[in-house]
């Protein structure tokens, strides 16, 4: 079956222009305003178009943010994972699973949500916005999915306390590729590249001492 298939179903609406991309707060206001009686996570996926990789990792690292019971990102690091490998076999937009792009939310409940995000997106669109954005082609995107990836299965691990800067240099690079922020796609970078050296070298300490002990 065609992995599109599963938003085929959803009722249209359409992405903004690619080469003028609209901000964050400006598309949910838009989807909030013209959507149905009731919205699905496919319909939002396909209004972001190109950009949903970006605003799924985002919402998907934020709980790894949030201090946890061990083992737990274990879990919750995987959709960091299953949409990082999206980007990286070449798909152009987030797909979802036909139960998760078929639910839905009613169209009041939505726009309440949009309500209390849209002041916080307004105020961090004022530093965050499109400029010098340098992944132009699918190359590229495929190596920005590789080190997404590779964070994603950084959060796995089983390292203590190891999972936020992995999922801190996750969600700035969400933000960056749903803003087409190269500035904030540059933060990200470095901030994913200490995270996977610390991880580095956390695991190979770990496995120095237990060769010693062993």
């Amino acid at each position: 079956m065609n992995p599109q298939s599963a938003l085929s179903h959803q009722p249209s609406i359409a992405p903004s222009d690619p080469k003028h991309p609209e901000k964050l707060s400006e598309l949910l206001d838009r989807l909030a305003r013209d959507a149905g009686d009731r919205i699905s996570m496919g319909e939002i996926a396909t209004a972001l178009d190109d950009r949903s990789f970006g605003a799924f990792l985002l919402v998907f690292a934020i709980p790894n943010l949030i201090p946890l019971p061990p083992g737990a990102t274990m879990v919750l690091g995987l959709p960091m994972v299953f949409v990082a490998w999206q980007m990286v076999i070449g798909y152009h937009k987030v797909w979802l699973p036909r139960a998760l792009a078929n639910y839905t939310v009613d169209r009041g409940t939505f726009q309440r949500m949009v309500t209390r995000v849209s002041p916080w997106l307004r105020n961090a669109e004022t530093w965050v916005r499109p400029r010098n954005w340098p992944l132009d082609g699918p190359i590229r995107e495929r190596l920005f999915g590789i080190f997404a990836l590779l964070l994603g299965i950084t959060c796995v691990l089983p390292i203590p306390f190891g999972n936020w800067l992995p999922a801190f240099a996750v969600a700035v690079l969400g933000v960056a590729h749903t803003e087409r922020d190269g500035n904030c796609l540059l933060l990200g970078v470095v901030s994913g590249i200490v995270s996977i050296t610390v991880a580095t070298l956390v695991v190979a300490f770990t496995g120095a001492v237990l060769i010693r002990l062993f």
